[in-house]
C-alpha cells in the first residue's frame, strides 16, 4: 500500500501540505481554521475518577471531520470553573491530551492531529503548573537571559502535558497604566519589550514549544486605558513605538501572532489587511499563523451585518485561525457566496497545516513519553530569582533598610501582607494549600529567632472602611519598624462575572477584591481610601514605615503626606515572591529592580511615559507634568557614580555607522552594587519626524564590589541609531544625536555624535 505523500516524514513540508490540501473537502478545510471549543468542555471526570472525552468534543470533531486547534484543555481558573476537584493535573493532562489526538487520528478520514493551544501568560495556567511573576515584574529585572531560562522551564512542563502552542502577552506596552492589563506588559518602552519578547520566543523554542504573541498591534494605546477600546494611533506612532516587540518576536521565530481587539485606522486589527497582510506578511516576510483573539471575529458582525461576511472579512484580511467564534465556521458559505476565494481559503489552511508539520504532529501526535525538563533549569526556582531581581527600591530616607536582624519587633501590616492570591496576578490557576510564600511568611522566616513578627490586615484592599486601622496602629506603635504591604490585586473569585472571552465584567465598578486584570480598568490610580488612611495612621505613630507595593500596574504616588522611610515595588512577584521581598528587605539580596514604566503622581497628569515627543512643554500650573519616578529608576543600598560617556568616534556615516560607547561606573559605597547601566539616544537635529525626548537603545548589567569600578561598553551600530524614516521603514538618518548613559532616563549624561550622509542632495 502506497503511503500518502503527506504521511512521508522525509518529504519537504511544502509538498506534504500540497498533497494534504488536495485531498481535503471544503468542510475539512474550514475545520482546520476553527478553534471553537473551550478545552475544558472536551473532557469530564467519570465515576471511576478518570477523565474521558465528552459527547460535545466528539460532535465538534464530527462537524468538520477534524479539528484545527483546541484551546485551553489544561486551563483552570475561576472563569473556566475548573479546579482540583474536576480538573487535570500534570499526569491526567498528558493522558487527556493523548486521548484527544488518538480520537482525531482514529476517527477522522485524514487523521489530522489538532494543535493544542494553552495560555502561558507568566508560567502556564494549569493545575500544578509553574507560575512566574507577571510580565511587568519580568520587565523590572532588565534581564532577558534570566527570563529566557524561566520560560524554557515552564514551556517544557507545558509541552510534557501535550501542548504545542503557548499564548503569551508580549507585544502590548503600558502607555496608560489605568489599563487593567498593564501587568501583562513588559514595559512602556519598545526596546525593553522587544528584548524580553526575543527572550520569550527563544526560551519556549528551546523546550520545543511554539509561541503565539499577543496582541498585534497597539492594544496598549487604547483611549483612556479602556480595555478593547479604540486607539488614536497614527501610522508613525504605530511604527515608532508599538511594532518593535512584534518585529523582534517575528525575527526570533515566533510561530504566530494574535490580532488585537483594538482598531487601527478605523478597522479592528482582526479585519485590518494592512496590519495582517501588507505589513506582517509582505513587508516582514512572516510565514506563521495569525490567530484571532477570543470572539473577535464574531464582533465584526457589527460591521458586516451577518456572520458569513464577518468571517470573510477576517480571512481576507489575513486571519488564519479563529478563537471561540461561530463566524469562521461558516467560511464554506463565504466561498459559495463569492466573499472568499478558494485560493484565499487554501492559503490560510496551508499555514495551519505547515505549522502542524513543522511541529512534528503527524509523526508524534501524542505528548512526549516523559518530561522534557532534564536539561532545563527549575522554572519555580527561576521564578523566585525573577521576583528577587524585580523588587525595585523607589525611595529610601535614612538608614532603615536593610532591616537589622537585631530588631526586637516588626509589624507586618496591610491587605497584601498575607495573601498568596493577591501576589500572583491574573491568568493563574488555583494553587494548592500551603504552596507559596506570602510577604508575612517570608519576613517571619528571614527574621532572627529573637525577633517578634506581628501582623494585622489593617484594612480591606478596596473601599473606605477603616474600622480595622486602630488594631494595626497599636501593633505599629509598639514595634521597631512597620512593613506596610499595600497595592492591588488581580485575584479572581467564583463570584467574579465574566465576558464570553474571559474578561472580568466590571460595569461601573470593579468586582470585589479586584483592582487590576483583564477588564478591570481604573479611572483613578491612587491607592484606595482605606489603604491611604492606614498609611497615614501608621506613619503618625512615629515608627519607621517601609511600604511594599504588590501591584500589577504603577499606582500613582503623590508627594507623601506622611513620613515614609522607604517605598519598594514588588509588582506581582509570584508564589514565592514573599521570600524574595524579605531577602531584599533584610539585605540578603541587593535591590536590583529598575522601573520598566514611569510612576505617575496622579492619573490627571497622564501620559507620563518617558519617550514622548520633545515639544518643550513647560508643565501644568497646578502640578508637575513629570512622573514621581522615571522610567529606569531604581535605588540600591550603596552609592554609585557615573562618568561621562566616551565615544570611539564623534562622526559616522549613515551607511556603516559603527562605534563604541563606554562609561565608567564606580561603587563609592560599602555594599555590592548591582547596576543596570542604560544607553539612550536623543536626536538633536535631522530625522523624518519630530524627535522624542530620548529612546532606550541598550542596557548592561554590572556587579561591583565596594570601591570597585568598571566600564559599561555598548557596541553602537545601525540597530542602535535607526529610526523610522519617511517611508515608515527603519533607517539610519543623517543628523546630530546624543548618546546618553546613566542609571535612569532622567539621570543621564550625553556625548554628541554626528551622522553624515555623503550622498549629495539632488538639485
Amino acid at each position: 500500500m502506497t503511503v500518502p505523500r503527506y504521511r512521508d516524514p522525509a518529504a519537504p513540508v511544502p509538498d506534504r501540505v500540497r498533497d494534504l490540501l488536495g485531498r481535503m473537502t471544503p468542510t475539512e478545510k474550514v475545520g482546520q481554521l476553527n478553534q471553537r471549543m473551550y478545552g475544558w468542555d472536551a473532557y469530564e471526570r467519570a465515576r471511576d475518577g478518570r477523565h474521558r472525552l465528552t459527547d460535545a468534543f466528539r460532535a465538534e470533531v464530527a462537524a468538520f471531520d477534524g479539528m484545527g486547534a483546541l484551546y485551553g484543555l489544561q486551563r483552570a481558573d475561576a472563569w473556566s470553573g475548573v479546579g482540583f476537584a474536576d480538573g487535570l493535573d500534570a499526569r491526567d493532562g498528558a493522558r487527556t491530551a493523548a486521548a484527544v489526538q488518538r480520537y482525531l487520528v482514529d476517527h477522522t478520514r485524514l487523521g489530522i492531529p489538532a494543535l493544542l493551544v494553552e495560555e502561558m501568560p507568566h508560567g502556564h495556567q494549569a493545575l500544578d503548573g509553574t507560575v512566574l511573576p507577571v510580565n511587568l515584574a519580568v520587565g523590572a529585572t532588565w534581564d532577558p537571559a534570566l527570563y529566557a531560562d524561566a520560560v524554557a522551564g515552564a514551556a517544557a512542563e507545558l509541552r510534557a502535558r501535550g501542548a504545542h502552542i503557548a499564548l503569551v502577552s508580549a507585544l502590548d506596552l503600558v502607555r496608560d497604566p489605568r489599563w487593567g492589563r498593564s501587568e501583562e506588559c513588559f514595559a512602556e518602552d519598545p526596546y525593553l519589550a522587544a528584548r524580553m519578547t526575543e527572550a520569550l520566543v527563544e526560551g519556549a523554542r528551546r523546550a520545543g514549544l511554539a509561541v503565539v504573541l499577543k496582541h498585534f498591534a497597539g492594544q496598549g494605546a487604547t483611549v483612556g486605558g479602556r480595555n478593547s477600546a479604540a486607539t488614536e494611533l497614527g501610522a508613525r506612532e504605530l511604527h515608532e513605538v508599538h511594532l518593535a516587540a512584534a518585529r523582534a518576536g517575528v525575527a526570533a521565530g515566533a510561530a504566530g501572532v494574535m490580532a488585537a481587539y483594538n482598531e487601527f485606522d478605523g478597522l479592528p486589527c482582526v479585519a485590518n489587511r494592512y496590519l495582517l497582510t501588507d505589513l506582517l506578511r509582505t513587508e516582514w516576510g512572516f510565514e506563521g499563523v495569525v490567530m484571532a483573539d477570543g470572539t473577535a471575529v464574531d464582533r465584526l458582525v457589527r460591521l458586516t451585518g451577518d456572520p458569513v461576511s464577518a468571517g470573510a472579512l477576517a480571512l481576507n484580511a489575513g486571519c488564519d485561525l479563529s478563537l471561540w467564534d461561530a463566524s469562521f465556521a461558516r467560511l464554506g458559505e463565504a466561498v459559495e457566496r463569492g466573499l472568499v476565494s478558494e485560493s484565499a481559503l487554501d492559503a490560510a489552511v496551508a499555514r495551519v497545516l505547515t505549522l502542524k508539520f513543522r511541529l512534528g504532529l503527524f509523526e508524534e501526535p501524542l505528548p512526549p513519553a516523559g518530561p522534557a525538563t532534564d536539561d532545563l533549569p527549575d522554572p519555580a526556582e527561576l521564578g523566585e530569582r525573577i521576583a528577587r531581581a524585580s523588587v525595585t527600591l523607589l525611595s529610601h530616607e535614612g538608614e532603615v533598610l536593610p532591616l537589622s536582624r537585631g530588631l526586637r519587633r516588626i509589624a507586618v501590616l496591610g491587605p497584601n501582607a498575607d495573601s498568596l492570591a493577591q501576589q500572583i496576578g491574573d491568568y493563574t490557576a488555583p494553587q494548592r494549600q500551603g504552596d507559596g510564600i506570602t510577604v508575612l511568611e517570608g519576613i517571619r522566616a528571614a527574621a532572627a529567632s529573637g525577633t517578634e513578627v506581628v501582623h494585622a490586615r489593617g484594612c480591606g484592599l478596596v473601599g473606605d472602611d477603616v474600622s480595622d486601622v486602630p488594631a494595626a496602629v497599636a501593633l505599629a506603635a509598639g514595634s521597631d519598624v512597620a512593613v506596610l504591604v499595600l497595592g492591588g490585586s488581580s485575584a479572581r473569585s467564583p463570584d467574579t462575572v465574566f465576558d464570553p472571552n474571559g474578561a472580568a465584567v466590571t460595569g461601573s465598578g470593579a468586582p470585589t477584591g479586584m483592582t487590576c486584570g483583564e477588564g478591570v480598568d481604573l479611572a483613578d490610580l491612587a491607592l484606595p481610601p482605606a489603604q491611604r488612611a492606614l498609611l497615614a495612621a501608621v506613619s503618625a505613630t512615629g515608627t519607621p514605615v517601609v511600604v511594599v507595593l504588590i501591584q500589577g500596574r504603577p499606582h500613582a504616588l503623590p508627594e507623601p503626606d506622611a513620613s515614609v522611610a522607604a517605598v519598594l515595588s514588588a509588582w506581582y512577584p509570584g508564589p514565592r515572591g514573599g521570600r524574595a521581598v524579605a531577602e531584599v528587605l533584610f539585605g540578603d539580596a541587593e535591590p536590583r529592580g529598575r522601573l520598566p514604566v514611569s510612576v505617575p503622581r496622579s492619573a490627571t497628569q497622564l501620559p507620563v511615559y518617558y519617550n514622548g515627543k520633545d515639544h518643550g512643554y513647560r508643565g501644568y500650573v497646578d502640578q508637575s507634568a513629570g512622573p514621581r519616578h522615571a522610567f529606569g529608576h531604581g535605588l540600591s543600598y550603596t552609592s554609585v557614580v557615573y562618568g561621562a560617556p566616551r565615544l570611539s568616534h564623534s562622526r559616522v556615516g549613515v551607511r556603516a555607522p559603527r562605534l563604541t560607547c563606554r562609561v565608567t561606573v564606580r561603587n563609592t559605597g560599602s555594599r555590592r552594587a548591582e547596576e543596570t547601566v542604560q544607553l539612550y539616544v536623543r536626536r538633536l537635529s535631522g530625522g523624518a519626524s519630530w524627535p522624542r525626548v530620548r529612546e532606550l537603545r541598550g542596557f548592561v548589567r554590572l556587579s561591583l564590589a565596594p570601591g570597585a569600578e568598571a566600564d559599561a561598553v555598548f557596541e553602537v551600530g545601525p540597530d542602535t541609531l535607526a529610526s523610522v524614516g519617511r517611508d515608515l521603514r527603519l533607517t539610519v538618518e543623517p543628523g546630530v544625536v546624543e548618546l546618553e548613559t546613566g542609571p535612569a532616563s532622567d539621570r543621564t549624561r550625553g556625548a554628541r555624535l554626528e551622522i553624515t550622509d555623503p550622498t549629495p542632495n539632488p538639485t
